[in-house]
């Protein structure tokens, strides 16, 4: 056996094993990518590679420094910006409305968009357009986000396989192809029986796929605490220039307060109770309160924020200022033993050695019907804190209060959303147009994100998925090591000697389903450009119409369907989704076998052969 002989067959079973272990999910996905990449370096430093082009460690770890995953990480930081202003709030409501008028639920009409509009654009940024639409339309719905971003990366690939411009793959094959034949592959020469794989395999993502996914909680999910119907006492003081200052009841409650209970409006020394008639509210008043953790987020998330003590900056008490940057909002439990105990907020002293901030009060056992400031405090009452994140932090040292670890989640910059919106856009829309590089686009847009404020460097480290950091690395370490060696070239003659003497229907399908599966293990492109000759020569030798296995070259690069490496789409919605490496092999491979299946009974009779 050849030196070479030994790196190829190496190679095989270093893919092979790297595989296994991603299903198994007995060990981390990056230590598994990370023991892959290890194992191919040192595969071609003790067996040196002889061949025209160099390949050793500067190669296979060239995959870290790929543009594609610089565009995803970039992309990331983008959704996550998106995320932490609830800029995509609005535009679903809309959408979420508009459905409910018309009775139909809206993520199937979305996800029928995505396919039509991927049939003229190119699939990357039509994902990174949709997915945080989506994400929030399941959200709202009530629809956990995993059932629903892997059938938009996955039918934004069917679509994008029924022109020649859909997909880059496409132009790439037919470029190849057409100069190894000297066929023309005109701009909707595939379309009719594109269209009718897209069909199919429509049905399949819509109406079946949803059901193989393991729901997991989202990014949001996860960063945000666990919502309930527990209720906390807090107070609104009135100021000047205050966005309640001259509201009226109606029917005993405040519009503007309509998702909150109020309990009492003080002024001065004179108490208003329910039904508030004749009381209009200006500068001085305190409003109490009773709302839920939820409410009292999205009030102080406002672009101007209604349960803060003042606006812009003007705060007539410094006991109750928050601060101007990234806030926090955290629950802790008033300790057994505590000094606070028999004290209100203020004299408890809170404010001045942690800098954070009582935004409500929970005492279970009632619900005082009295100023916030006024309430002394009990052991086991719940404090709602808000403050930035490192001073939220510190409280874990604080022996006066209890702080749960589970409850801290950031306050959405929601003044922010139009310019985070504005830059999605422009990020989209230069990614789309092709006037620039979608890296470029995406890089561009991530550090827009934070020069404008729509979120820190902190938020932006955090949406880095690791998992997908190495994946990519990994993966393309492997294809390299598995052109250079032979190895992908050596798959495909087998098929050919294998093949040989068979009908031209079932040649078609073999090589359709060989392509399908090393698409998900190379990339979709390298698969096309490899496979481009062998199809032009399998057609010359079956006399069959070299269109037929041209097009059969472009559908199986496209089945990316059963591995986030598959495609950047996967990986775009792998960190969002929380998938794992089994939920593509799950929800995937069927989608790939139905392509394969429905390709093998519909190219002859479309071909006539």
């Amino acid at each position: 056996m050849t030196v070479a002989d030994i790196q190829m067959t190496l190679t095989f079973v270093v893919i092979a094993g790297t595989i296994l272990l991603y299903a198994w999910e007995r060990f981390p996905i990056e230590f598994t990518a990370l023991g892959s990449v290890v194992a191919f370096v040192l595969i071609f430093t003790v067996f040196p590679y002889q061949g025209p082009t160099p390949l050793g460690p500067r190669e296979l770890l060239m995959g870290f420094a790929n543009p594609a995953l610089i565009t995803i990480m970039a992309l990331l930081v983008v959704g996550q910006a998106l995320f932490q202003t609830d800029a995509l709030e609005k535009p679903t409501q809309v959408v979420l409305g508009g459905f409910r008028r018309i009775r139909l639920r809206p993520v199937t009409p979305i996800l029928i968009g995505v396919a039509v509009i991927s049939a003229f654009l190119n699939n990357t940024p039509v994902v990174v357009m949709f997915l945080p639409v989506l994400a929030a339309v399941a959200a709202a719905a009530g629809t956990s986000a995993s059932r629903v971003l892997m059938p938009l990366s996955s039918i934004a690939i069917l679509g994008g396989m029924t022109t020649l411009i859909g997909s880059s793959t496409n132009l790439l094959a037919a470029d190849v192809a057409g100069r190894t034949s000297g066929i023309t592959i005109g701009f909707f020469s595939f379309t009719p029986l594109g269209v009718m794989l897209a069909f199919i395999g429509s049905f399949y993502i819509i109406f079946m796929m949803p059901y193989l996914l393991t729901p997991r909680k989202t990014m949001a999910d996860e960063i945000q605490a666990p919502a309930d119907g527990k209720q906390f006492i807090a107070q609104i003081p009135i100021t000047y220039n205050h966005p309640l200052v001259g509201a009226k009841p109606v029917k005993g409650m405040f519009p503007s307060l309509h998702d909150m209970t109020v309990r009492l409006v003080q002024r001065g020394e004179k108490p208003f109770l329910p039904p508030f008639e004749g009381v209009e509210l200006q500068p001085g008043d305190t409003i109490i309160v009773a709302a839920t953790r939820q409410t009292l987020t999205k009030a102080l998330s406002l672009r101007k924020p209604i349960v803060r003590s003042g606006h812009n900056g003007e705060v007539s008490d410094d006991e109750h200022a928050l601060p101007d940057g990234a806030v926090s909002l955290a629950e802790a439990v008033v300790a057994p033993g505590s000094r606070m105990i028999g004290r209100t907020t203020a004299q408890s002293s809170l404010k001045a050695e942690s800098n954070c901030v009582v935004m409500g009060l929970q005492r279970r056992s009632r619900m005082p019907r009295m100023a916030m400031t006024d309430i002394r405090l009990e052991a086991g009452d719940v404090l709602l804190l808000a403050g930035e994140h490192e001073d939220i932090q510190s409280l874990r040292g604080n022996r006066d209060v209890l702080l749960m670890d589970w409850s801290t989640a950031e306050v959405p910059k929601r003044r922010y959303a139009p310019r985070a919106l504005a830059i999605f856009v422009a990020v989209v829309a230069a990614a789309a147009s092709g006037a620039v590089p979608i890296v470029t686009a995406a890089i561009t847009g991530a550090l827009a994100m934070m020069m404008f404020g729509c979120l820190n460097v902190r938020q932006a480290m955090r949406a880095l998925d690791s998992r997908i950091f190495m994946l990519i690395g990994a993966s393309l370490a492997a294809a390299t090591a598995l052109e250079r060696t032979g190895g992908a070239q050596f798959v495909a003659e087998g098929l050919m000697d294998a093949m040989s003497g068979q009908s031209p229907a079932v040649i078609l399908s073999m090589m359709f389903l060989l392509i399908a599966a090393l698409t998900n293990v190379l990339s979709n492109n390298a698969t096309a450009v490899l496979f481009a000759p062998i199809a032009v020569n399998m057609a010359a030798r079956t006399g069959v119409d070299v269109n037929a296995f041209a097009t059969c070259l472009i559908f199986a690069a496209n089945c990316s369907f059963a591995t986030p490496i598959g495609y950047q789409t996967n990986l775009i919605v792998m960190g969002p989704g929380h998938y794992r490496f089994s939920d593509f092999l799950r929800a995937g491979t069927p989608l790939v076998l139905v392509i394969w299946l429905s390709f093998s009974l519909l190219a002859p009779w479309y071909y006539s052969f």
